[in-house]
């Protein structure tokens, strides 16, 4: 499996730049999302306001920010990332959000927040996988845009199924009291990061959190977001 520095993780071509790791090509032909809700990102007929779904029940969160549906090619080196031992892919992933993220800051469509929070991985489960792939990504991402980041301000308090495969009902159940904060987040606009986002149950439970403590808003990161 391609591992080499110096060569685009998807077309397998030489880069230009080598700690890029995904080419310019490659990058140009990520399907963009188009026509979603601003607020919960999914297929909505105008971009530009809330959907009907978040008009009737909005979530806890302001606007919810992802580069691509969960399809491939980033849907694959998300798999590869997590569960193939690849954290080289951490910056990867973290510079496509970036860019993605900084087109629609210059576009005006968003704002930088004060703080960036991540969703944790329980100590047990960290300790399984050998790295917390949320927090390798965020580490760059704080750095890049000058974005406070402590790992510790948000806790996994106890132990909880994987995600995969559960209805709505079950995750909610799952991830219930499953999270615990520390800090004063009063009038804060705080982002918090996740790799992919599907029922949108555990950004529920961290965003209810900060608001609770006192966040002015909450925006949802990810790489990607399913339909």
């Amino acid at each position: 499996m391609l591992t080499m520095v110096g060569y685009c993780w998807l077309c397998h071509q030489n880069l230009y730049f080598a700690h890029h790791g995904v080419c310019h090509v490659c990058h140009q032909q990520l399907k963009r999302r188009q026509h979603v809700c601003p607020r919960c990102a999914l297929p909505s007929e105008s971009g530009d306001v809330p959907c009907g779904r978040c008009l009737k029940y909005p979530p806890p969160w302001q606007s919810l920010i992802a580069i691509t549906d969960y399809t491939p090619p980033l849907s694959q080196l998300i798999r590869r990332y997590k569960y193939h031992n690849t954290p080289q892919l951490a910056a990867v992933l973290a510079r496509l959000f970036l860019l993605h993220w900084l087109q629609g800051y210059r576009e005006g469509r968003w704002y930088k927040p004060d703080h960036i929070l991540g969703i944790p991985l329980h100590s047990k489960k960290r300790w399984q996988r050998g790295f917390d792939h949320i927090e390798l990504m965020i580490q760059p991402l704080s750095r890049w845009l000058q974005c406070p980041y402590q790992p510790d301000l948000l806790q996994c308090s106890r132990a909880t199924l994987s995600q995969r495969g559960l209805s709505a009902a079950q995750r909610k159940t799952n991830l219930k009291h499953a999270f615990q904060l520390r800090g004063d987040f009063t009038d804060q606009h705080v982002a918090i990061f996740d790799d992919v986002i599907t029922t949108g149950t555990t950004l529920h439970e961290a965003s209810q959190l900060l608001i609770r403590a006192g966040a002015r808003s909450v925006q949802a990161w990810a790489i990607c977001r399913t339909l």
